[in-house]
């Protein structure tokens, strides 16, 4: 449960834990046994009181997300006992009640279940649209992805490599970016211990920028956007470097003029805008993988009391791969 909002970065002790009953599931409600919890950046924004695209969590109220889970009753024709599904209504908790309306079975025979929280859904998704539809690549082009070696950087530098691209990753230790190498990444940045990291982009991207994934926001976004091609794309899918610093006002650099002389264009992405189209994108997502073209790395904390934690370390960049809790 939340117990308090955070001023800086989140801590553990912004949750409380609590022995509840098993609830009942209603009219409509399926009854699940969690069996996969997903922690994901864009939960900072649901445990602040400012405005966000979407209701943030009430002090007392239950935390949710993504997970996977088994049905235990149903009260609905669509689903029954010992279905696993996937739903963004999990609540942090070992059994949840979900709507009928939200959950879809999970393919447990092509795919393990927690792909369907990683590779092929919302971070492989996101990855697949914010690179293919927002950033519009043109082959051969240069794409810089910034939390490289996460859920979504992961998947967007090998989608990149896939489709004929040049991909440069930003990432924040020298084995995260040893680790985009070996996914196909041309090259890398360790943006934690450069002192030139417009310098650093410059040299990784000696013919510019082209698109920029802005999983981070902050000064990685500043290094891009001074190293940016005419007719750039800027695709802002997180601000994860904002986790400490959420409610404030985001101070940096202004590119006004160096937008207006690139002609750039800069876009906001949120996933549910593309949602007539996942199927055709998971099928994708799916077939590379069976083919042996994309690779993933899961991070994998257990237990529901390590829920908080593996947020917290999430937001931290401390996770090396897909950030998931197992129960």
């Amino acid at each position: 449960m939340l117990r308090s909002h955070p001023t800086a970065m989140p801590t553990p002790d912004n949750w409380t834990l609590e022995d509840r009953a098993i609830p009942d599931a209603v009219d409509g409600e399926l009854l699940v046994k969690t069996m996969w919890l997903s922690v994901d950046p864009y939960m900072r924004g649901r445990i602040s009181p400012a405005k966000n695209y979407a209701a943030g969590i009430p002090l007392g109220g239950l935390m949710k997300g993504g997970g996977i889970g088994e049905v235990i009753a149903s009260n609905s024709p669509d689903f029954k006992p010992g279905d696993v599904v996937i739903s963004d209504y999990f609540g942090w908790q070992p059994f949840s009640t979900i709507p009928a309306g939200s959950a879809k079975i999970v393919d447990t025979v092509s795919a393990p279940a927690q792909a369907a929280l990683s590779y092929l859904g919302m971070p492989g998704l996101t990855a697949y649209f914010s690179l293919l539809k927002t950033g519009a690549p043109k082959e051969g082009e240069t794409v810089l992805i910034s939390a490289a070696s996460g859920a979504v950087g992961q998947i967007a530098g090998q989608i990149a490599r896939i489709r004929g691209l040049d991909p440069v990753a930003i990432a924040g230790t020298d084995t995260k970016v040893a680790w985009c190498k070996e996914l196909g990444y041309r090259a890398g940045i360790n943006h934690r211990t450069s002192t030139d990291l417009v310098g650093d982009v410059a040299a990784a991207c000696p013919n510019g920028v082209d698109v920029f994934l802005d999983n981070t926001a902050g000064p990685l976004h500043d290094a891009a956007m001074l190293n940016l091609n005419t007719f750039g794309r800027v695709v802002i899918v997180g601000t994860i470097a904002l986790a400490d610093k959420f409610d404030k006002p985001d101070i940096g650099m202004r590119h006004l003029r160096q937008t207006l002389i690139t002609r750039a264009r800069i876009q906001g992405f949120l996933l549910d805008d593309f949602e007539e189209d996942y199927t055709n994108a998971a099928a994708d997502l799916l077939s590379w993988h069976q083919q042996g073209l994309l690779k993933t790395r899961e991070d994998i904390a257990e237990g529901i009391e390590a829920v908080p934690g593996a947020f917290v370390r999430m937001l931290k960049g401390e996770n090396f791969g897909k950030q998931l809790v197992k129960l």
